[in-house]
Order: structure tokens, then sequence, then C-alpha cells
């Protein structure tokens, strides 16, 4: 009888041991803490583990595992198998992507900014270029206009832009430097100690960012129709590790992303209805510009920004105007078939 239940047990610890080693752990790096800019990734989590029972989970590490403006290279290194980077944090890596960044290209909302980045990670030359990196993009982490929170006398119409130093990366820094700000591409998480310190202004974000890294709270106004434009910040997982997951897994993976930004565009919904109220709560000035002040800085930022990115890609063998184009031919459609 003992030899039974020997064997038995034995038997049992065998077959655990094999369910265990045949489980898939996947770690994500992401920054910062959990908020409207990570639901996608968290929800995405959840669907892949209840997809597999529990066999292919994932942990989402908040700052943990790599410096956000370090996530693509330890994606490249295989230091974790799925991480969020911003292509304005390092655009001389993602040069393809950055297309997405320039300002005031025309994407309205969120819907919009999820159909323009699908085509863009789409394109040949975005693969190509990541593939240096040996990722593979997943998704996108659709964000509205960003626009800025400022300390002291609202800045009012352009010109009081001359000297005014702001925190924006990208194409966003570009179109401030384009009507005489100084920008500075401090990370998120640095944006706060920068305003208060003094070293910036003004900062530009999206809603969710204003308030999950306190920006807001620093924050004497708010333009509220500024809108020159937004970042761009795929999530992206390591070639390797995709190509080793079952055909199951990749299943379950692949299939859940779509519901994965759905979660995320029905929750960044909520947090912008709630936006005038916590402003009226912090009592945080809205300041709205002119269409004369906007259309000045359009005609001051979008056209040369837009013109010298594509001559920049093009000597450098990217297909700027490709990907320019294809950015608007996909919100034309978008449009037509809403």
């Amino acid at each position: 009888m003992n030899k039974m239940l020997s064997g038995a047990a034995l038997a049992a610890l065998s077959l655990a041991f094999v369910s265990e080693a045949a489980a898939t752990e996947w770690n994500v790096s992401v920054w910062g803490k959990r908020r409207a800019f990570t639901e996608h990734i968290e929800k995405l989590a959840e669907l892949v583990s209840e997809k597999t029972d529990g066999e292919f989970t994932m942990n989402i590490s908040y700052g943990g595992l790599s410096k956000n403006r370090e996530n693509l290279d330890g994606i490249s290194i295989g230091a974790f198998e799925m991480a969020q980077f911003c292509a304005g944090y390092h655009p001389d890596k993602n040069r393809a992507i950055t297309v997405l960044e320039l300002p005031f290209l025309g994407v309205s909302n969120l819907d919009e900014e999820v159909a323009v980045s699908r085509a863009v990670y789409d394109h040949p030359a975005v693969q190509e270029e990541m593939a240096q990196w040996n990722a593979r993009m997943l998704m996108t982490s659709p964000m509205p206009q960003y626009n800025l929170v400022g300390t002291g006398e609202p800045r009012q119409e352009l010109g009081d832009f001359e000297g005014m130093r702001v925190r924006a990366t990208g194409g966003l820094g570009e179109a401030f430097e384009a009507v005489g700000a100084v920008p500075t591409s401090v990370t998120a998480t640095e944006a706060y100690n920068a305003m208060e310190s003094g070293v910036v202004d003004t900062v530009a974000f999206a809603q969710h960012a204003h308030l999950s890294f306190g920006t807001i709270n620093k924050a004497d106004w708010w333009t509220a129709n500024l809108n020159p434009g937004t970042v761009n910040c795929p999530v992206v997982v390591n070639t390797d590790a995709y190509e080793a997951l079952s055909p199951e897994e990749k299943e379950a993976l692949d299939s859940s992303v779509e519901e994965a930004i759905d979660h995320y565009l029905a929750n960044y919904a909520e947090l912008l209805k709630k936006w005038d109220t916590i402003l009226e709560e912090k009592s945080v000035q809205k300041v709205e510009y002119s269409p004369e002040t906007i259309e000045a800085f359009k005609a001051k930022a979008a056209d040369p920004a837009r013109e010298s990115w594509i001559k920049d890609m093009e000597a450098q063998g990217i297909p700027g105007q490709e990907l320019y184009d294809l950015v608007q031919e996909t919100l034309e459609k978008h449009r037509a078939g809403n």
C-alpha cells in the first residue's frame, strides 16, 4: 500500500513539474504606475491568462525592469519579453514611426489614432526597423492630442510662447521651438520635478499623464484646445519570445489585442468625461485659443516640420513621403468608413 501511494505521489509530483515547466511566463516592462496609458496591457495580460487557463501569464513591472528610455534596448537583448516605449524618447532608434508624432497631423480622436498607428506599424519600413531591435509591433497606446499645463500667468497668445520652457518630446518639441519656446525632453517620470524646480514653465501631456505624474497639481492653467499633436507609444514583443510561443499561445495573444484596445478606449473616454470637473476642483484656469492663433501656430510649425522630416527620412533611406501619405490616406478611409 505504501509503495502504491508512493508511486501515485511520485506520478502526481512529476505531472505537476511537467505542468509547471510547460507554463509560459512573460515579463513586461513599463513605467510610472498603473494608469489609463497602461490599461490595454493590463487587460491583455488578463485575457491571455483566461484563454490559456493560467498557462501563459504576464508579470507587468512598473519601472522594475528598465528605465523608460531603455525598454527597446531591453527588448533587443531579450531582457524581458514585452515592453512599452515612446518614439519621442529615442527618435533615432525608431525613425519611421516618428511620422505619427509630426505636429498638427490632423488626427482628431483616439479611434483615428488607432487606425493610423496600425497602418504605419504594418508598413515594411517600420517592421524592418523594428526587426533590427528584435522587436515585433503588437499594439499602440493611443493618446489624445497633447495640451499644456503651466505655472504663472497663462500664455494667451502665440507671442507669449517666446522663451517658454516646455517639456515636450519629438515633433511636439520641434513645434514649440518653431514659435520661440525652449523645449526639453525630460521623461514623463521626471516632469513633475522639472516643473516644481522651475526647470520648465509648462508640460505637454495627454490628460491621463497630467494626473498620473502630478503635473496638474502644480498647474495654474491648462490649454484646452491647442492640440499641437501627440506622441506615439507602441507595445512591442521580443521576436524570439513570440516565435517560441505555441500556436495556442500565439492565438491567445493575437486575438486579445482588439479587446484590449477597446477596453483602453472605453476607459479613456471615462477619464475625459471627468476632466473639466478635475480642472475645477484643482482651480486650474482653462485657456482657449482663437482659430486665428491656432492657424498661425500651424503655419509656423506644421508645414516646415513635415517637409524637414520627409527630407531627413528620405536621406536616410526611409520612405518619408510614403509614410506621411499613408497617414493621410488612412484618415480619409477611416472617416469615409464611419
